[in-house]
């Protein structure tokens, strides 16, 4: 099957020119670029992309899928449908299901399902310690050999400074990225927000932002010591970021993503008490998040991930303090990256494309992905940036409707996926179409 992408913008960061060029793609991968004025092959489906931006498939490299153990929040397919309605062409699902992927066959078992629903690639990240219970390390080479690109805490922060130093160690022998959530919780426990003024105003406990400064800092020496790849989750304040540029300007092998809810919101939403505002890390000051911004415009910040953590209605609709965790982001990422960062002038749009596709794909090994060059696989998002668009939580195709962004408006969304060579996405139509 021949697909023929016309009249688009290209960006890739890889590329040295990108303009007025088409894309045509075979068996699954790009074939070549054509210039304009070269004839156009024949059998081809042409989609035509004028006054839209054509990127390399954006790769999610921080979501929970739920699956196994959680299908009442999400399954592998209702996330995937999501992602790529979202424009998200792969999807890197953290290990803290039930069963924790802690093992080869679970994580053969998430690459499957990803499989037999034909929509987003599912790489999954495996778990550093069996059971996340922070004491024994996993088979990190069974899982990297069955398909897991990283292996992470997220959920569940290993304490043990000693267990994390073999974990690097152990990681660095198989060249996997340990990815870690940054959170002391001597410091945080019985936390449900940012400690500050409007904590104290609304009696919930607050986490400090030093419960996650102090995790970047220890993981970054570990970093030091044993050379290994530490690639900081979610990072969402001032001094997180700070470490993060002095470490970088040491050669310290640290990478760092950011969600967008970091980059859009503040403590201050919280007032409402709407559990849909509860997450982890929570939502810091206005102060941590320009830091952030100046972190996402110097190069600090890596990659912008959602961290979509689906929950079931029921579950959020408990007080604050007994709600879980965590909210939907895959379907409004892209929206909240062009209103927030392109839009206000913050970044451009190649260094949209480098932070949601080049850089996850160098930091995961993902080869042959994150660029649009003749011999890549065929992942392509295909955004229109000035497309007004308002999004409603009833129409997700995620199972779960825990957002904060429930009616929000948007100037730029992502209205078409290529997977592997296929159109899997097309919102014109308002379908997905899997294998």
């Amino acid at each position: 099957m021949k697909l023929l992408i016309v009249n688009g913008h290209l960006i890739d960061p890889a590329a040295p020119e990108n303009t007025g060029m088409s894309l045509l793609i075979e068996d699954g991968k790009v074939e070549t670029w054509l210039r304009p004025g070269e004839p156009t092959p024949e059998g081809c489906e042409v989609f035509d992309a004028g006054g839209l931006l054509v990127a390399p498939g954006f790769i999610d490299m921080h979501a929970h899928l739920r699956e196994p153990g959680q299908e009442h929040k999400e399954t592998i397919s209702s996330g995937c449908a999501a992602a790529i309605a979202g424009g998200w062409t792969s999807v890197c699902p953290m290990p803290n299901t039930n069963p924790v992927n802690d093992n080869a066959a679970i994580t053969r078992y998430m690459i499957e399902q990803a499989e037999r629903a034909g929509f987003a690639n599912v790489f999954p990240i495996g778990a550093i310690t069996k059971s996340s219970d922070g004491s024994e390390l996993a088979e990190m080479g069974e899982m990297k050999a069955a398909g897991a690109v990283a292996v992470s805490d997220d959920g569940r922060p290993v304490p043990n400074a000693g267990i994390m130093r073999r974990a690097m160690q152990y990681a660095k022998d198989f060249d996997l990225p340990v990815i870690d959530h940054c959170e002391d919780r001597s410091l945080s426990s019985g936390s449900v927000m940012h400690e500050g003024k409007i904590s104290l105003l609304l009696g919930l406990k607050g986490m400090p932002a030093l419960a996650e400064e102090i995790d970047v800092v220890r993981d970054i020496l570990l970093a030091k010591e044993t050379g290994a790849h530490i690639h900081i989750a979610h990072v969402s304040t001032k001094g997180a970021v700070e470490a993060i540029r002095r470490a970088k300007n040491e050669g310290v092998n640290v990478t760092c993503e950011v969600t967008p809810h970091h980059f859009t919101l503040t403590d201050k939403v919280v007032e409402g008490y709407d559990t849909n505002t509860k997450m982890a890390p929570p939502l810091r000051s206005h102060e941590d998040l320009e830091a952030i911004i100046e972190g996402i415009k110097d190069g600090t910040i890596d990659a912008i991930a959602t961290d979509h953590a689906p929950h079931h209605a029921d579950e959020k609709a408990l007080e604050y303090d007994r709600a879980p965790f965590g909210i939907t982001g895959l379907e409004t990422a892209v929206g909240l990256a062009f209103n927030e960062l392109i839009h206000k002038g913050v970044i451009g749009l190649e260094r949209l494309v480098e932070m949601c596709s080049a850089n996850p794909a160098r930091i995961f090994r993902l080869n042959g992905r994150g660029t649009l060059t003749p011999g890549s696989i065929a992942d392509i998002t295909i955004i229109d940036p000035s497309k007004e668009w308002t999004f409603h939580a009833a129409d997700s195709r995620s199972k779960s409707r825990n957002t904060p962004f429930d009616g929000w408006q948007f100037t730029g969304k992502a209205i078409a996926t290529v997977v592997r060579g296929k159109l899997v996405f097309n919102d014109e139509r308002q379908q997905a179409f899997g294998n």
